[in-house]
């Protein structure tokens, strides 16, 4: 393609601008985006979607791309949930009105298991602030804090990038002076992929009810290696709570590898619940207590997931 079409499909598919690109590790970035629009109204844990072209250049080191033809003027896109960084400067919570952009915590996806060739992610790391972007007009999901009341105890557990909606509600839940403890868990592989790790720090400073707890998978000694469901099983979760589990007054958030959630699954006919293997965090919780949402027939429980991947 010559660079007047590049240019001519760029303004006519584009509409918001990279206002910076933080590279916390070369394959993690917290990249901040400014659309061409008012920003819509939303709530914390929703998601949205980021576009680029298949004509844009990708990062090196990736798997290896080969487009059919016609798919070079084609739009690549994503849903992706809403990250923050909750402050705006050291000790002050950020406030809505001083921003104008939307924030995403992003991994680059090098290369696919089951062959697929990752389109969006190696195109994204590519970017340069002031590049231009697509990002969708709607911000939607359903995993929010609608269900949680000033008192309750609130759970976050996620994996890897799956902590950018909590890290949103971490915010949301602070800001209004929640009174309930809130425990934020987030399992990477390695502590280099923490990339809120100061951030959550600070924040157990400031706010006698927060605790953050950092765990890695594949790095003994640095965190806590562990995987969250054995967090669960084994009680530590609650010693860190520095409480007992109470299904009456809690609510787990779930985000990130479809694994560690454990999504069941309904019979349509029989309505029976089955879990899928290895064990997930859904029937470790079940187990105790707790009931998932069912989104099939619009049942609101105590343990809210989203996935992620």
């Amino acid at each position: 393609m010559t660079a007047e079409e590049v240019a001519d499909l760029r303004l006519r598919r584009y509409n918001a601008t990279v206002v910076s690109l933080n590279l916390l590790n070369p394959d993690l970035m917290v990249l901040r985006v400014r659309p061409d629009f008012p920003r819509h109204p939303h709530h914390p844990g929703q998601y949205c979607t980021l576009g680029l072209g298949y004509w844009e250049p990708r990062v090196a080191g990736c798997q290896e791309e080969t487009l059919p033809a016609g798919d070079e003027t084609k739009v690549v896109r994503r849903a992706y949930s809403l990250s923050c960084s909750i402050y705006s400067e050291p000790g002050r919570l950020m406030r809505l009105e001083e921003n104008d952009w939307f924030e995403f915590y992003i991994v680059l996806v090098r290369e696919n298991p089951d062959g697929r060739v990752p389109a969006l992610t190696p195109r994204l790391f590519a970017l340069k602030k002031g590049d231009r972007i697509q990002v969708g007009e709607r911000v939607t999901g359903h995993y929010t804090l609608d269900p949680v009341k000033d008192g309750d105890t609130v759970i976050f557990l996620g994996t890897g990038t799956g902590e950018a909606p909590h890290n949103y509600m971490t915010w949301e839940l602070l800001g209004r002076g929640h009174t309930g403890k809130i425990l934020n868990v987030c399992c990477v592989r390695y502590a280099r992929d923490l990339g809120y790790r100061d951030t959550h720090t600070a924040l157990m400073e400031q706010f006698p009810n927060y605790t953050y707890l950092p765990l890695t998978t594949r790095e003994p000694g640095v965190t806590r290696k562990v995987y969250i469901q054995d967090l669960i099983a084994s009680g530590e979760l609650e010693e860190r709570l520095g409480g007992t589990l109470d299904p009456a007054r809690t609510h787990v958030f779930l985000c990130g590898n479809p694994k560690m959630i454990g999504v069941p699954h309904r019979d349509r006919d029989t309505g029976a619940m089955s879990y899928p293997q290895p064990v997930g965090a859904v029937e470790v919780l079940e187990a105790r207590g707790f009931k998932a949402d069912v989104a099939a027939i619009k049942l609101k429980g105590n343990v809210h997931f989203e996935e992620y991947w």
